[in-house]
């Protein structure tokens, strides 16, 4: 019996790549392998994982404020009670490998795994490494990356190019167009932009949508399956109700994000890594307006990464009320370039990276 701890948290982002990880061993081992994820108390993973069927222990862990706050002086308390926790949950579990994909919920579980002996492996999701897995870096055997260059952030020597893992099966091939415009309720006659915004929603993309629906008078020469983000909702509802516009679907969510990606000519989104590889799965090309909000303003970097290989265009979040949707709309009209930028991104696919992660844990195990 192969026994592996999978650790991250605090965002989608940290999650969902460790549970496409979790996914894939148990494929590769079946009843072979006990999996325990480890996350930090209070956050996402706490409800999202056992909902997956899985079994998470939660760490007092937390991180810092980024500006000053009392809460940052209860931090090293934490951080040691965590490590002391992460000892024992190491111990008690008879761990072979610890697997940490970022996020401070990882980072007493994968310090404590390399002072007891246990092998470890770092996954990191995007072109700009975060701190956890920098500091924790030198202990680890091997480094999954998404990008190339990361020799910036980790030693050369560990560092295996997986790509990110992914939940759910993305391919160019994808859903069938037809059904997908008919479950949106769009026709054939015209181009789809697509625009997401993360499970939450997105302030800048909405209120681009809202100034751009306003300046087209809702007879816009396109159509747009609109994502606002459960945050939004009701307000962008109230504001298409007052401002009627043809040919846009708006939702919360998008449950059928085969069918989105199907429909879609272009996709105007953020750039957090999840998304960035699975448009790289689907070929499809993409205007990105990066998130500024984010640590070390990674979302800026991944999109430009994929930019300078000319897979995708971006507009700064400061510019896009007013330049991304005009930018989105001439796009369309030039089918040259979308066609170059659909090659470019197939190329950059990396579609068995859950497998290949894996791989390399198997290894560091032997």
């Amino acid at each position: 019996m192969k026994r592996i701890i999978l650790s991250g948290g605090g965002t989608g982002g940290h999650i969902y790549p460790a549970v496409a990880v979790a996914e894939a061993l148990k494929r590769r081992f079946g009843d072979g392998v006990e999996i325990l994820f480890v996350g930090a108390e209070g956050k996402m993973e706490m409800e999202k994982v056992p909902a997956l069927g899985y079994r998470i222990v939660g760490l007092p862990i937390a991180g810092l404020q980024r500006r000053l706050d009392w809460r940052n002086l209860a931090v090293p308390f934490k951080a040691v009670k965590s490590i002391r926790m992460a000892k024992r949950i190491i111990r008690d579990f008879g761990a072979d490998a610890v697997v940490g994909f970022g996020g401070y919920a990882s980072a007493p579980v994968l310090w404590a795994a390399q002072r007891m002996g246990v092998p470890t492996v770092i996954q990191e999701q995007n072109s700009y490494a975060g701190v956890t897995n920098k500091i924790l870096a030198k202990g680890a055997r091997r480094i999954c990356t998404a990008y190339e260059g990361m020799e910036r952030f980790f030693p050369a020597a560990k560092i295996v190019l997986t790509g990110n893992p992914l939940r759910g099966r993305f391919s160019k091939e994808g859903a069938d167009r037809a059904e997908a415009l008919e479950y949106y309720g769009l026709t054939p006659d015209l181009p789809v932009i697509l625009v997401v915004g993360g499970s939450l929603g997105t302030r800048s993309l909405n209120e681009m949508m809202k100034a751009w629906i306003v300046g087209t008078d809702g007879k816009a020469p396109v159509q747009v399956i609109w994502q606002t983000g459960k945050y939004y909702e009701r307000e962008m509802q109230a504001f298409l109700a007052a401002h009627p516009a043809r040919h846009v679907w708006q939702g919360a969510f998008i449950d059928r994000m085969d069918y989105a990606y199907a429909a879609a000519d272009l996709v105007v989104s953020r750039s957090g890594a999840g998304t960035v590889s699975e448009l790289c799965l689907v070929a499809k090309p993409v205007l990105f307006v990066p998130s500024p909000n984010v640590a070390e303003d990674h979302q800026t970097k991944n999109a430009r990464a994929l930019e300078t290989k000319g897979a995708a265009v971006v507009v700064p979040d400061a510019e896009c009320r007013t330049k991304a949707m005009p930018r989105a709309v001439e796009l369309l009209a030039d089918r040259e370039t979308l066609a170059a930028m659909s090659r470019n991104l197939e190329a950059l696919a990396r579609p068995d990276a859950a497998e290949d992660i894996v791989n390399e844990i198997v290894k560091v195990m032997k």
